[in-house]
This record gives C-alpha cells, sequence and structure tokens, in this order.
C-alpha cells in the first residue's frame, strides 16, 4: 500500500520523516485522549529498549519451539499497553501470529456464564498476522497455508485437475494435522480443521460456504451446545470450546501455526487489574489458578510456540490480600529474590517493571509529538525548544512527580497546549500556561510565586554517578 503524499512542515533543524496521513492522525487521536494508539505506535517510542530488548529475546525463544510468560507491571499511564502494542507490531513483523484482548467484567481468564471463552472470542477476534495487522485474520491464515500447500504441489508438476494432486494435497494437509491431532481437544479440532479444507477445496456453492462459516464459528468458540455445533457442521463432535477448556485450544493454535509455517504465537492479555478486582475470593483464586497452569505450561515446555504477555498494576501482582502474591503459589514463582538489591534492574525473570522514563526521555517524547503534531497539521508549531523544557519542568515541580509522572498524563496535557496555539493566534506559550500555574521571571527571581525549576541530578548525585550530557533536541533521530 502506498504512502499518502503530504508535504513536510519545516523543521527546525533536524530532517522529519513523513509519517502517512491516516496513522498520523490516529496517533494524535489517540494520544490526545490518553488512549494506546493501535497503529503507528513506533513512531513515538522513546526509551523502553532493555524492555523491548527482553521481551524480543522472548520471540526468539518461541521461534525456537520454546514457550514463554511474561508480566508487566506498572501504574496507570506507565506505558504498559504501549509497550504491548509496540511488541504486537515488531511480532507480526517477524511473522508470528498475534492475539489480544482486555480483561474486564465480563471477560475473565476463568469463570462460569460464558466469561472464560468470552476472552478466547476476543483473541480471535483480535488474532493478526502481518498481512491482517488489525485483526480478523483467522481466515487469511488458514487460507495462506492451503494455498502454500496447493502451489506446492504445482510447482512440483501435479496438474491441479488431476486425482494425484486431489490424494497428495489430502497427505499433506492430514499430515500437518496429525501433529496436534493427539493434544488435549486436537481429535475435534483437527476434525474441524478437515472439514474446513474441504469445503474450501470444493466447489463454490452456498453449500460450501455455509460448511466454512459453521466451522469458522467452531473455531471461534461462538457454539453454546454441542447439539448446536452439530446441527450446523453435519457431523458429530465431542467437545466444544468452553470456560473451561478454551486455553487448551489457545495451545493447539500455537501449535499448527507453527506447522502452517509461521513463527508462533504471542497473545496479549491487558487490564489484568480487574481480575484483583473481583469480589468472591473463591472466583478470584480460580482466576489466578489459571494463571499458575499458563504459567507452569510455558515454562516447562508444555506450550511450544506460545508466547503470553499479561499486563496489570503494581497492586495486582502485589497485594498480600487479594493480589497475585495472596496465592502462595504464584507469590513463591513470582517475587524478588531477596539477592536483589535495590536499584538494579533484571529483566530475564518473568515480572518486568516498569520504571518512570527519565527526564531526558520525557523531553525527547515532547519534541517528537511536537514535530508530528506540525506535520500533521502542516503548521510550524509556535513553541520554542526553551519552552518545550519549560513544559516539562512544570510538570515536573508538581509534588510526587519525580517518581510518579507518567507519559500519558503528560501528553495529555501537552497535546491541550499545541491545539490552544494552533487554534488561537494570539495565545502564546505563557499565556496559556500562566492559566495554570505563574512562570518564574527575571524580575520575580527574588520572590517567584511558583517555583518551576527542577534539579535533575544535585551536586553530591552528579558526583557519585557517571556523567551524562544534557539531552539536546536537535539528537533526536527519527
Amino acid at each position: 500500500m502506498k504512502s499518502e503524499e503530504m508535504n513536510p512542515v519545516p523543521a527546525r533543524k533536524d530532517t522529519v520523516n513523513v509519517v502517512p496521513r491516516r496513522i498520523l492522525g490516529a496517533l494524535l487521536a489517540s494520544v490526545s485522549a490518553g488512549v494506546v494508539p493501535r497503529s503507528g505506535a513506533p513512531y513515538i517510542a522513546i526509551g523502553r529498549q532493555d524492555e523491548i530488548a527482553a521481551l524480543l529475546s522472548d520471540l526468539e525463544a518461541v521461534s525456537e519451539g520454546g514457550g514463554g510468560m511474561r508480566f508487566l507491571i506498572g501504574r496507570y499511564g506507565s506505558g504498559k499497553s504501549f509497550l504491548m502494542q509496540l511488541i504486537r507490531g515488531y511480532a507480526m513483523e517477524r511473522d508470528f501470529i498475534t492475539a489480544d484482548a482486555d480483561l474486564s467484567p465480563e471477560r475473565r481468564l476463568y469463570g462460569s456464564g460464558g466469561s472464560g471463552v468470552a476472552t478466547y472470542r476476543e483473541l480471535m477476534k483480535n488474532l493478526a498476522s502481518k498481512a491482517s495487522p488489525d485483526g480478523g485474520a483467522l481466515p487469511r491464515i488458514l487460507a495462506r497455508w492451503l494455498t502454500t500447500l496447493q502451489t506446492t504441489l504445482e510447482r512440483e508438476g501435479l496438474d491441479p485437475e488431476s486425482t494425484a494432486f486431489e490424494e497428495r494435497m489430502n497427505a499433506l494437509v492430514f499430515d500437518h494435522l496429525r501433529e496436534v491431532e493427539f493434544l488435549v481437544g486436537g481429535f475435534d479440532f483437527t476434525k474441524v480443521v478437515t472439514a474446513y479444507y474441504r469445503a474450501w477445496r470444493g466447489e463454490s456453492s452456498m453449500e460450501n460456504e455455509e460448511k466454512k462459516s459453521a466451522c469458522m464459528r467452531w473455531l471461534r468458540g461462538e457454539y453454546s451446545t454441542k447439539t448446536e455445533a452439530k446441527n450446523a457442521l453435519g457431523f458429530h463432535v465431542s467437545v466444544i470450546i468452553d470456560d473451561d477448556n478454551w486455553y487448551d485450544f489457545l495451545k493447539l493454535w500455537a501449535a499448527l501455526v507453527r506447522l502452517m509455517g509461521y513463527r508462533g504465537l504471542v497473545v496479549f492479555i491487558d487490564e489484568c487489574v480487574n481480575l484483583y478486582k473481583i469480589v468472591n475470593r473463591v472466583s478470584r483464586e480460580n482466576n489466578y489458578e489459571k494463571i499458575l497452569s499458563m504459567f507452569n505450561d510455558t515454562l516447562q515446555g508444555r506450550a511450544p510456540g506460545l508466547e503470553l504477555v499479561l499486563g496489570g498494576t503494581p497492586q495486582f501482582l502485589e497485594d498480600n490480600r487479594r493480589g497475585l502474591f495472596s496465592y502462595e503459589a504464584l507469590r513463591s514463582r513470582l517475587c524478588d529474590s531477596r539477592f536483589t538489591p535495590e536499584g538494579f534492574k533484571n529483566l530475564i525473570g518473568p515480572v518486568i517493571r516498569l520504571r518512570r522514563l527519565s527526564d531526558d526521555e520525557l523531553l525527547a517524547l515532547i519534541v517528537r509529538i511536537t514535530r508530528l503534531y506540525s506535520q500533521y497539521y502542516k503548521w510550524d508549531a509556535r513553541i520554542t525548544d526553551e519552552e518545550m523544557q519549560q513544559f516539562l519542568k512544570i510538570c515536573l515541580s508538581r509534588a510526587g512527580a519525580d517518581s510518579m509522572i507518567t507519559p500519558r498524563e503528560m501528553l495529555r496535557d501537552y497535546m491541550t497546549l499545541l491545539n490552544i496555539l494552533l487554534q488561537n493566534e494570539d495565545a502564546t506559550f505563557a499565556s496559556v500556561v500562566e492559566k495554570t500555574v505563574t512562570l518564574k521571571t527575571d524580575e520575580d527571581e527574588k520572590q517567584p510565586t511558583v517555583s518551576t525549576t527542577v534539579t535533575v541530578n544535585t551536586k553530591e548525585e552528579s558526583e557519585s554517578a557517571p556523567a551524562r550530557p544534557l539531552f539536546d533536541p536537535n539528537d533526536i533521530d527519527f
């Protein structure tokens, strides 16, 4: 697909690559609303290099037939969901299949009344590949697999209309499916996939289209009873995908996509704090038991080709009364070692705690948003590099901001500032900001109303820490 053409705005001192306008518009709208962008995340990826490297190393292990599970832990707005979307894009570029879902009161890992299988259905709806990055990739994945097998036989010189071609094609499909047939739920799984193949291979007719649709519904877990599934499929199945067994079918998909030529399946489950919010203790612990089962499977090699990434808040992990640490089997697996000194990072373990972005990284984020905003609106933002630094100082001057500030809240405020400057020609940085905070001027040096001076490193800290040059906005490489 060709990128949309647009004229870049005059840059101050560096060159800004042109971003497709459709992607850039969605990206800025998401950032302005405090929502994680579904596409375009790499354009504003600042920091997190170590976390990204750790997750990409997991993908390499999965591509070799291993499994993995990670917990991304951070405060609201700290970048958990953003990092998930970033890794999701990297995984698809590396020919992985991805699936993502947000937990809610209606979607859990374990529950009755369809709350468990609802998570599976959401994952299947958001199933994505490099060719279908926006989800709904299940039909394309199956079609690509069958088309690849068919093309392979044609290259061998077999006539697609011959009996030999048909027999060879059947043999190839059955050989692939035999690998997963003996896994839990594999018999009915392969039976339905085979029925889909036969309908796909047959002549184009209403009957075959209905058969493919019925098979898709079963694979997506949309039947509520076995009788309903039997009537739609035209043959008996001993199981349907439900609250109790949906995770087993995730493992089947992980095995099958590797046989189809993909490198593995990466599943992202966000908003796990909703499990922490479950009031009923038994129901909450049943969900934690499911997490324990997932953890054991992936780390013990019983889920080859499957990577699970769960995102949650520190309370979800560490609360000894309702969090994961309230479940002793998980606490003993996920708690920090007593030999982990404070201040040292360890990204090889299952838990990745997101640190606060440094002041330099926050400033780099402000600069990058400014350039992208200017590019989209074809407007040279009326804000200087010094004013960008002043804005960051104001954000950091709030009580507790030195450790608690998050990219989400900072960017929402900054996008509001840019929107006002764009729509009001008489507005200036000082006139907008002074409505909420009084900026310090030379005349107010002796008696400032609000101090906005932020010292990033004290003299003592500078002497004990390695020297680091102050961030220069002109060093940003797009």
